[in-house]
């Protein structure tokens, strides 16, 4: 029994997906045992000769040999965030060098892309319109896995739909609608690692083995080519909403990318970091608003624009920040020894400051449907729920649980069942878990009363002032 026990098994991030994104049947595809052992061969050759010219050199490489953009009106806005909401959305892809299909080389008439079959009438296999998806970074003993779980609030049911074989460790991961390869949306998920590399996958097709593309590439001495993107692991990574094809990353090299999705390429880089950035967050009602945490023990809040910040001190060390959607000139912040605090972007001083937990808060939600809820996750193994609503000169405390998953490493809400909160931890007999807020009487007395909101672009007439 005991050898049969996973050295470690634990989740080491998570994301939920909107409902009515996914196909309801997606496609899979299959290979023979011949040309299986073939790409195997192929993708274990590439992976030695990467090692081999791995970190030759640092210098700053062209992504691509396609024609450079045209440069924007204003220079400091290279993304023309200024102008976001009166971009043409029917404008050209350029997709430069990037992949946009599983990369899978001339395998010949073997290679099939499966959508219909036996097992696309099992009903575990249907996607449903009323499905949720779960995406789970989950490692076990030396190897990394993506989960992409289903999640039915209304039936009850929770189970993994399928799963991709990562490469590494992963340690980020976000949902993009943004396809380079499609003018259509897509539903694609960005991962990122212990590699600086960024992996896409395509969550529609099954049995892939590659991604659909990847952001960023290491140096290669016998290629003659040199380092686009980070130098060191991604920690972690936010997609814009408003401006679909920005993805920002952060990286254990002290800097931020913000990537052209379109072209492939970093255009935007910070590096006003005096240590690892380990949480972004996009507004979500203005594109060109960013929030980091860093190791240097410092929140900043960025004007994409211009390139500037202004920051907030909550040391030693950041753990996550999260925007307030009921408050969109407010976001919250937590550290590595259990403080969270709530910051007015147009205060010098956060608002509160409290001691929520004895150790890191690794799971950080302000809910964008329940006004005033906020839940927190730590590796002390408790979840607790605050009511942040007109928290003077501090935020209650609601409620309290003991985490099933022993260190609570992160934390996700459902975007359609917002009281339906996702954690994972580093117990090897229950590594997630899918909690209910309201089994808690106290959460169901302080907020099920409360109207469920959903907020439009409306709300960004007014604008911040970062």
């Amino acid at each position: 029994m005991e050898e049969n026990t996973p050295t470690v098994s634990l989740v080491s991030c998570m994301h939920f997906v909107k409902r009515g994104v996914a196909k309801e049947v997606p496609e899979k595809i299959e290979l023979t045992e011949k040309e299986l052992e073939k790409i195997i061969k192929q993708t274990a050759n590439e992976l030695r000769l990467t090692e081999q010219g791995d970190d030759v050199s640092d210098e700053e490489g062209e992504a691509s040999s396609s024609a450079a953009p045209d440069p924007p009106a204003d220079p400091d806005d290279k993304f023309n965030f200024a102008n976001y909401d009166e971009e043409d959305l029917s404008n050209p892809i350029g997709i430069g060098t990037v992949a946009t299909l599983p990369n899978l080389g001339d395998l010949g008439e073997n290679v099939q892309i499966r959508t219909e079959g036996p097992d696309s009438d099992e009903e575990d296999d249907i996607i449903k319109p009323s499905d949720n998806l779960l995406l789970v970074g989950h490692v076990e003993s030396d190897a990394s896995v993506l989960e992409v779980y289903v999640f039915n609030k209304e039936e009850g049911s929770f189970y993994v739909h399928h799963d991709i074989i990562l490469p590494w460790f992963p340690l980020c991961v976000e949902w993009l609608s943004h396809d380079p390869s499609d003018p259509n949306p897509g539903n694609l998920c960005a991962l990122g690692g212990m590699d600086p590399v960024i992996q896409v996958w395509d969550l529609d097709i099954e049995n892939c083995l590659e991604p659909a593309f990847k952001l960023g590439r290491k140096p290669n001495k016998k290629k003659k080519t040199k380092r686009v993107g980070h130098k060191d692991a991604v920690l972690d990574m936010s997609w814009n909403s408003n401006f679909t094809h920005v993805l920002a990353s952060g990286s254990a090299d002290n800097t931020v990318l913000l990537w052209d999705l379109d072209q492939g390429t970093p255009h935007t880089k910070f590096d006003e970091f005096e240590d690892k950035v380990q949480s972004l967050s996009f507004h979500p009602l203005e594109a060109q608003t960013l929030a980091t945490g860093a190791a240097d023990g410092r929140a900043r809040v960025w004007d994409c624009r211009v390139g500037r910040a202004r920051s907030w001190s909550l040391p030693p060390q950041v753990e996550r920040v999260t925007w307030d959607r009921h408050n969109p000139f407010c976001f919250a912040v937590s550290n590595n020894e259990g403080k969270v605090a709530y910051v007015d972007c147009r205060q010098d001083e956060p608002l509160w400051t409290i001691q929520a937990h004895d150790n890191e808060v690794t799971g950080l939600i302000i809910s964008d449907h329940v006004p005033g809820l906020m839940v927190t996750v730590s590796t002390d193994g408790k979840m607790k729920t605050w009511d942040i609503l007109n928290a003077c000169p501090a935020p209650a405390q609601t409620s309290e649980r003991a985490c099933r998953v022993g260190q609570a490493l992160c934390a996700a809400a459902c975007p359609e069942a917002p009281f339906s909160v996702a954690v994972g931890g580093d117990n090897k007999q229950c590594y997630i878990e899918l909690v209910d807020l309201t089994i808690s009487e106290q959460v169901v007395n302080r907020f099920g009363s409360r109207q469920q909101v959903s907020i439009t672009t409306e709300a960004n007439d007014e604008a911040m002032d970062t």
